[in-house]
């Protein structure tokens, strides 16, 4: 037992600047949030708006909506958001491709819940209309949410998206 807590206590830091920057890398950027729900203590329910760069596909933007919930647990990060989500990706650079695309790859996952839930966003390639398509939806370990929302956009047919 004394093996196990002195191992524990010499890696704890490290794994938890692990978890940390893992959860900081994958989250976007937070664009606003609009209260829904007034709480006494802790932060209100509310919905929020991220703006996620395709790291695949430079010069694509996609806006993410989704609810997340407020009072004590949720504003200790331990409350379980509701998996819904909008998603709206659009043009807002030059697109450029720096490497071929997968035909459909997970671009995004952010965490929804302490330990079960994510919010998935997949990169799929139209290969026939030359267009990007975006889902979003979450996944629960035990039982997936039927929940789900896409959007498309249109590269010019001068640059073709190059798959592998």
């Amino acid at each position: 037992m004394h093996l196990l807590s002195s191992f524990w206590g010499r890696h704890a830091a490290g794994l938890l600047l692990a978890l940390t920057s893992v959860a900081a890398a994958a989250s976007g950027e937070k664009i606003g949030t609009v209260d829904t729900a007034f709480k006494l203590i802790g932060r209100d329910h509310d919905i929020l708006v991220e703006a996620y760069d395709d790291p695949g596909a430079p010069g694509v933007t996609c806006y993410v909506s989704r609810a997340r919930t407020g009072g004590i647990k949720g504003s200790l990060g331990l409350a379980e958001d509701r998996a819904e989500a909008s998603i709206a990706c659009r043009q807002t650079g030059p697109i450029s491709f720096p490497k071929p695309l997968r035909q459909q790859e997970e671009v995004f996952s952010e965490r929804m819940s302490l330990l079960f839930k994510r919010l998935r966003i997949v990169r799929m390639v139209d290969r026939t209309r030359n267009t990007l398509v975006y889902l979003t939806y979450s996944e629960k370990l035990i039982d997936g949410s039927p929940q789900n929302s896409v959007t498309a956009v249109p590269v010019d047919r001068s640059i073709p998206i190059p798959v592998r």
